[in-house]
């Protein structure tokens, strides 16, 4: 079983891609970056690893993940 310390909320996790929470909501919906849900009341969760290897990734690719804006 994972640990909560292992998860952060969507405000932090956004913190430490220096996004938006809009945009990181965004991107999850997308499917750019996996989020786990909070099965007592359905709020975002991204596991740091998740993250950190999100992070390696656009960096390697040189190149922004963008989300397209609903019509």
């Amino acid at each position: 079983m994972a640990k909560l310390n292992e998860y952060v909320k969507t405000a932090e996790a956004a913190a430490i891609l220096g996004i938006s929470q809009n945009s990181l909501r965004g991107w999850s919906d997308a499917g750019k970056i996996r989020c786990h849900r909070n099965p007592a009341n359905g709020y975002r969760l991204f596991k740091r690893s998740d993250l950190e290897k999100f992070l390696r990734t656009v960096e390697a690719s040189g190149k922004k993940p963008r989300v397209q804006k609903k019509k």
